[in-house]
């Protein structure tokens, strides 16, 4: 099985205000991951709140999580930067760690062209020399890579999968028909976007890049492995479950509803980055009847 399969659990990096990382908190995090039956972690991605985070808090949080999981699991390590030479130095930090994979988002404050990107990517892949996931992810990064760019990424030396957002039109089929009649046999096609998973798992995407697997594993793998066993009427029910959650998610953005999620959960106890503030009380209650559905 490729690396890019199944269900790829990202996790949030608990941090202080100075943007330390809680390497034992983070440990708590991945080790309910693994015990979960996920097939990879995502590290230091946007979940992971990369762009908030040091080099030296990078690697500390990389080194925490390869010495947690202790070969049990492949980590992904997110390696974003907006400078390629910073990005190819975090690729190389991530492999001499002992990284299994990457994930690159085409990170800029001026606008990218396709031939930018194209030549951003391959240089940090060239430097990690680990298999990399395309992180295409626009309403972040404001780039929105083509058809074209992923085919002529995908030709390239380690360059081995793509995280897909959801398609504006819902078609996820239409879009694996067309993207895999172009690209390289053995290119994994993976989808973000929770609340879509449920969809892109059952049209045959190859993997899900989940936000909701960093806190709750084991109902995202129990969604997971229904969608990918054709248990139609399961995997509806259990997205059904999340769906007050997926509403929420996209009311806030993921990235401040797992913030509170960690903390009603009582696994991690941390405010997210500033600016980022975390939800009022009563979004907080929201999120906690989410929860609640779920466990039910």
């Amino acid at each position: 099985m490729t690396l890019f399969a199944g269900l790829a659990a990202f996790s949030i990096t608990p941090a202080d205000a100075s943007g330390h990382v809680d390497t034992a908190a983070l440990a708590r995090l991945l080790e309910r991951i693994c015990a979960a039956g996920a097939e990879s972690i995502g590290l230091l991605g946007s979940t992971g709140g990369y762009a908030f985070l040091s080099r030296r808090e990078r690697q500390r949080a990389v080194e925490a999580a390869i010495e947690c999981v202790d070969g049990r699991i492949p980590v992904i390590v997110g390696v974003g930067a907006l400078r390629t030479d910073e990005a190819q130095a975090l690729a190389r930090d991530a492999r001499k760690a002992g990284a299994s994979g990457l994930l690159l988002a085409p990170m800029s404050y001026t606008p990218l062209t396709d031939e930018e990107v194209l030549q951003h990517i391959s240089a940090v892949a060239e430097a990690g020399q680990l298999p990399l996931c395309i992180y295409n992810n626009p309403s972040t990064t404001r780039f929105t890579f083509t058809d074209d760019l992923i085919v002529r990424l995908a030709r390239l030396p380690n360059i081995a999968a793509v995280k897909m957002p959801l398609p504006a039109q819902g078609d996820v089929a239409g879009e694996l028909a067309r993207m895999r009649s172009r690209i390289p046999e053995g290119f994994s096609i993976g989808y973000s976007g929770d609340w879509g998973a449920a969809d892109a798992l059952l049209a045959g995407c190859d993997a899900w890049y989940s936000v909701v697997a960093g806190l709750m594993p084991a109902e995202a793998v129990a969604l997971t492995r229904a969608a990918r066993a054709g248990d139609v009427a399961e995997a509806r029910r259990l997205d059904r479950a999340f769906q007050p959650l997926w509403n929420l998610f996209k009311e806030f953005g993921s990235f401040r509803v797992m913030y509170a999620m960690a903390d009603l959960l009582g696994l991690v106890g941390v405010d997210p980055p500033r600016p980022i503030l975390p939800l009022g009380k009563t979004d907080m209650a929201r999120v906690k009847d989410a929860l609640t559905r779920i466990a039910l």
